[in-house]
């Protein structure tokens, strides 16, 4: 086995001897499994670029050197064929899709096998850390290795064989892959829409381009990332844009559109069809977040009266094959209201000849287009159903809210409530740098408290005195201060979590205000009373000395956590009013800036307490 890293920039010779130049690239030819390096490129004097056929003039290779078979006189040059790619420059360094893992990875270094004396294959991209360190030098990967293995660990090699990759930075259209070659286009929609987000942004738009249009759609309803979605939309030409809404359901057509400015919306909409635009317009007119707003349009209804299973059979046979949203059969009255609801269970075990009104159930579980889309998701789950009935006021049938848009509320719900207790939704990124803004979130008290520190440290000499331990002792206080301000935001993200202001049996916010208040006193009472007691012990010398230090910490703690305490309903009151304007509230943020504010009152009731406490 031998890597890309090793070859690059070896010297080139010609069978007298003479070097012709260095290794710059290999060509590879893509229509085979593992496919065959078939071409040299290397560069001679004055670096200009050379190509050559491997087969034909290579003699041998190893990690020093390459030796071909002729003179340099004898040397004829020849130039990429259409299904042939440099992998240096279309494969190294470059962001690919790992089709089986499915995921977006870039390709440090390229693993070849020989299978003779001068024949050699690409098996695979290394996407670890070994090809970043290969890369830079050899040496270097092997010291890493043997750290490793004398701490105990194994870095092995992730290898994306050639089979499950596809490239995304070059156009590659033209280019012959193998048969057992899984690219994009047979991926599900939810893989693609995946895959894509994990792009770099400049090449969203030029994977995005190569689907076609019921792929666009598929994959345009998956994302997840609303805004993003848009900009793809927006940067597509109109005529293309709006064949892509029209070959999606009506309710993610509708969510898309609400992203684009009302300009660009409404040319859309003029150039879809009347009836797709007709069922976007109507969604639209919902509220933002209310089941009327998810609800599709499309689902499978027949009357009530003289219709029989077979009826019913009949009808789901003649819808079109992307009709994906029958799960029941609704009954409409003769006043063209849903009346019933028949499953596809229960069509499949009766009797062709069986009425409908037989085997229907009446007693159903409905929801209103104003009703909120979390309450509707939330019911679904409960009576497990895979589609919900819309209704209007008179009981006409408006559309359904299916499973899958209930769970996709669910989760961006889940999502919203982690992020406003100051958690983060669940990801499959375990890089460093992940964890270090794990560890950043979690203890950001302890970098508050060294800034207050220096902070501290500065004022010392006109507020401490010049006695350095003194100011030390009074920053030992201020983590209490810090954390139990941290505790009060949790408590605040708790209590907005679990509590709906409009439901009657919810705590009323004066309630919350009167028992956060209550908290504060007490908690800031405990810290105030250790104080008091640091004061009234008397230590030996000479920690005695030192001790009102701690004290007036412990005192300017305990009006930190008083006042966020108190500041606790205006943060209640802020969490409600961005809910309400369907604003995102970053839990961490909050809490970092209650931290911030206890820190700064901190500081200034050091300031203020410091003549009065140091000076008894």
């Amino acid at each position: 086995m031998i890597y890309l890293s090793q070859l690059m920039g070896n010297p080139v010779y010609a069978a007298d001897g003479e070097k012709i130049g260095t290794v710059s690239d290999l060509g590879i030819a893509t229509g085979e499994v593992f496919p065959r390096v078939t071409a040299l490129a290397f560069k001679g004097p004055g670096r200009t670029p050379f190509m050559i056929s491997w087969r034909k003039y290579v003699d041998s290779y190893d990690e020093s050197e390459i030796r071909l078979k002729v003179n340099s006189t004898d040397i004829r040059f020849s130039y990429l064929q259409p299904d042939e790619v440099l992998i240096a420059r279309d494969i190294l360094n470059k962001q690919i899709v790992d089709t089986r893992g499915m995921r977006v990875v870039r390709v440090n270094d390229l693993k070849l096998s020989d299978t003779n004396s001068t024949q050699l294959r690409l098996l695979g991209a290394e996407v670890g850390a070994r090809g970043i360190l290969r890369s830079l030098h050899p040496a270097l990967e092997r010291g890493v290795m043997r750290v490793a293995r004398a701490l105990g660990k194994q870095i092995p090699e992730r290898i994306i064989a050639w089979s499950y990759m596809d490239l995304v930075e070059r156009d590659l259209s033209n280019v012959k892959l193998s048969v057992s070659h899984k690219t994009l286009d047979d991926m599900h929609p939810a893989d693609i829409a995946d895959i894509i987000e994990r792009l770099d942004p400049r090449l969203r738009g030029q994977v995005f381009a190569q689907l076609d249009d019921e792929q666009r759609a598929g994959a345009m309803a998956e994302f997840d990332d609303d805004a993003m979605a848009a900009e793809l939309m927006g940067n597509m030409n109109e005529t293309d844009a709006s064949r892509m809404l029209s070959e999606m359901d009506p309710d993610d057509a509708a969510e898309l559109v609400s992203e684009l400015d009302y300009d660009k919306a409404e040319k859309l909409l003029r150039l879809m069809g009347v009836q797709e635009q007709r069922a976007v317009r109507q969604l639209l007119g919902y509220r933002e977040d209310t089941a009327g707003r998810i609800m599709t349009s499309e689902f499978a209804s027949m009357p009530e009266e003289g219709t029989t299973v077979a009826d019913a059979v009949q009808m789901l046979r003649g819808l079109d094959e992307d009709f994906e949203t029958v799960r029941y059969v609704y009954l409409i009255d003769e006043d063209n209201k849903l009346s019933g609801v028949v499953t596809l269970n229960q069509l499949i075990v009766s009797e062709p000849e069986t009425r409908l009104k037989d085997v229907c159930t009446e007693e159903l579980i409905t929801a209103s287009p104003e009703d909120d889309q979390e309450d509707v998701a939330e019911n679904i789950a409960k009576y497990n159903l895979l589609a919900m009935p819309v209704v209007a006021d008179d009981g006409h049938m408006l559309g359904i809210v299916t499973v899958d848009d209930a769970l996709d509320v669910l989760e961006e719900e889940h999502a919203e409530d982690l992020q406003i207790a100051g958690g983060a939704p669940s990801d499959d990124d375990s890089s460093h740098g992940g964890d270090l803004v794990w560890m950043l979130r979690r203890n950001a008290w302890f970098f508050l408290w060294f800034a207050g520190v220096v902070v501290l440290a500065a004022l010392a000499p006109r507020v401490l005195g010049e006695n350095s331990l003194m100011m030390f002792l009074t920053c030992a206080a201020l983590p209490a201060a810090l954390v139990l301000s941290d505790d009060a935001l949790s408590y605040v993200a708790n209590f907005f979590l679990q509590n709906d202001p409009n439901d009657d049996g919810s705590p009323s916010a004066f309630g919350f205000a009167v028992k956060s208040i209550g908290l504060g006193i007490v908690l800031a009472g405990v810290v105030f009373l250790a104080s008091l007691a640091l004061r009234s012990v008397r230590f030996a010398e000479p920690l005695h000395a030192y001790m009102p230090g701690l004290a007036l910490g412990l005192a300017a703690a305990s009006v930190a956590v008083l006042l966020t305490f108190v500041a606790c309903p205006i943060y209640l009151a802020i969490l409600r009013t961005r809910e309400e304007k369907n604003l995102d509230t970053s839990g961490f943020t909050m809490s970092l800036t209650a931290m911030v504010v206890a820190l700064a009152v901190f500081v200034a009731a050091v300031a203020l307490l410091a003549p009065t406490m140091l000076g008894a």
